[in-house]
């Protein structure tokens, strides 16, 4: 009778596993937001402005006020724009500001 032997293995690892299974590609790649965040938007954005979570293609960003928020409105589409360009593809199509802790 042979004994069917496995090795433990550690939950983080097999819950990750099991994730990515459920995960969109898009999705890993847009966790790349909060290492490329500070080189796209530059230091002043960078201080005041934090990406907060996604929601398909829209982009929440924390932001420190609502000056902040009417003064990024502006900026927007230029935003959009330099993330996709880092990102290498179009994965933000839309960003929404609200007033959060960074």
């Amino acid at each position: 009778m042979e004994t069917n032997t496995k090795e433990f293995v550690h939950i983080g690892s097999v819950i990750q596993n099991a994730l990515a299974g459920y995960r969109r590609k898009t999705d890993s790649e847009l966790v790349r937001i909060w290492e490329i965040w500070d080189n796209a938007v530059g230091p002043a954005i960078f201080e005041n402005a934090r990406p907060a979570a996604f929601k398909g293609k829209l982009l929440i960003v924390n932001v420190t006020s609502s000056t902040w928020i009417h003064a990024l409105q502006f900026q927007k589409d230029i935003i959009i724009e330099k993330i996709n360009n880092v990102l290498g593809k179009k994965l933000v199509d839309e960003i929404q500001f609200k007033v959060g802790s960074l």
